[in-house]
């Protein structure tokens, strides 16, 4: 679905009853009724989950979360100053980096981390095709050319098999996403990289506080990039992170951000003058104090997360034409910013995705189909046509069919037909509600033919 579009269904599920963890909002809370024997809501049945079963997101506690706010506020110092200094520090720890710069959103993290990293006109980026437009766009932006490699249908991340064949001489990154907040493969991309001497830079704007083999994501490769928009586990309303563990690298993202102005290692011929083209992308003080609230909560809640979503898979994977999305081995901790499972009609008696989906939502689930091909999107061919892109690329690269061709995913084409997502705030619930839910899929299931 296209970014508009996601953001409203991400908007419109959150919607439900305030509190932390609530307590089922089931109608029939001890589900004595069986798959085999009650009726599916669609069918005129009573819905399994009632409008307000689901955590109000974003969350806020009045009683815990405004005194910074509004302190701020009444201070007058709006601009970034002590606040956004202190979410830094702690967004640094947090992910275990030395390193964190704020900015103003997570797709201009992705800008300027790919920016300072001197990735620009006439370079490739190997990314995935599964991920939201923000992480091309990034691409896009420094007028680097993206370059799609497929993913691993189990895990829907990028296939480290697949990055390999698609580095050439101009390739200079791989721009790995953890989507849905799941960490990609990381040992065989860091190895892949090293190997042909490329910079790995994590878009990890879904995958807060996820752990792969003892390291949090975004502090694997050269830089981490974080979204803290109002669907992302920690909501700011707008907002973003860059880490890493280069000082240089970060002083030269924050000169970046503050319109080339000099600072720390990163100096200009003379002191306190800008020495870069540069934009002015800060964070507020007001937003640093929004952030420090959630924080608070953040690692109670990916670990409720990741653990509701683990009972859940258990409770689907049994289900014919149900398949849980999978974990790498090596990861401990998933952030499960969305939930997500791939459906076959052929478990269903042939009902289509889009059937299925309404018969959830009338269980009162919440649920959408997940994104679209990436790469034949009208905006890609609009770049294409820049006079940029026109001056460092050849006609053949820049030919649009051709280049739908050449970036053709397969595997990627059919995740976007059959996945079913679930939003973070779903998994917050209770057990007994992740109970609800697969009773809701298990009683769809055994009244396909009548639905």
């Amino acid at each position: 679905m296209g970014h508009t579009s996601r953001r409203k269904f991400l908007r419109q599920s959150s919607l439900g009853a305030a509190g932390y963890l609530l307590g089922s909002g089931l109608v029939n809370s001890s589900f004595a009724a069986t798959a085999a024997s009650r009726t599916p809501a669609i069918l005129g049945g009573q819905p399994l989950f009632n409008a307000a079963s689901w955590v109000k997101w974003p969350m806020w506690i009045q009683s815990e979360d405004e005194q910074t706010l509004i302190e701020s506020i009444r201070s007058g110092v709006w601009s970034r100053a002590k606040l956004v200094d202190e979410f830094e520090s702690k967004w640094a720890a947090a992910i275990g980096t030395k390193r964190c710069l704020t900015v103003v959103n997570g797709t201009n993290a992705l800008i300027t981390a790919i920016n300072r990293l001197n990735i620009g006109a006439g370079d490739e980026v190997i990314t995935t095709p599964y991920t939201f437009i923000a992480s091309v766009q990034a691409i896009l932006a420094n007028n680097a050319m993206p370059v799609f490699a497929d993913i691993d249908p189990a895990t829907y991340q990028v296939d480290p098999a697949k990055i390999e064949s698609k580095i050439t001489k101009r390739t200079k990154a791989i721009l790995v996403v953890h989507i849905l907040g799941l960490p990609a493969d990381m040992d065989r991309i860091m190895a892949i990289a090293a190997k042909h001497n490329l910079v790995v830079i994590e878009d990890a704007c879904q995958a807060h506080l996820a752990v792969y083999d003892h390291k949090t994501v975004g502090s694997i490769g050269k830089a981490g990039c974080f979204s803290f928009q109002n669907s992302k586990n920690l909501p700011i309303g707008e907002g973003g992170a860059i880490v890493s563990n280069d000082d240089k690298y970060i002083d030269d993202c924050f000169a970046a951000h503050n319109l080339g102005y000099a600072y720390g290692t990163s100096t200009g011929a003379i002191a306190g003058d800008s020495f870069m083209r540069a934009s002015k992308i800060r964070l507020t003080e007001y937003a640093a104090a929004i952030g420090l609230a959630q924080l608070k909560r953040l690692e109670a809640q990916t670990n409720t997360r990741h653990e509701n979503a683990a009972y859940l898979s258990s409770m689907l994977k049994d289900v014919e034409g149900i398949k849980p999305i999978k974990l790498y081995d090596k990861v401990t901790r998933g952030a499960y910013h969305l939930y997500s499972f791939r459906y076959d009609p052929a478990g269903f008696k042939g009902m289509n995705r889009a059937k299925f989906m309404e018969a959830l939502r009338k269980e009162g689930v919440p649920c959408s189909g997940g994104y679209k091909v990436m790469h034949t999107q009208e905006f890609m061919r609009e770049a294409f046509s820049s006079r940029v892109y026109k001056s460092f690329y050849s006609q053949k690269e820049l030919n649009f069919e051709t280049y739908k061709q050449r970036n053709d995913c397969p595997k990627n084409a059919a995740l976007c037909n059959d996945a079913v997502w679930m939003t973070q705030n779903i998994l917050l619930g209770s057990r007994k509600d992740m109970e609800g839910i697969a009773e809701a899929i298990r009683s769809i299931q055994k009244n396909a033919g009548k639905i």
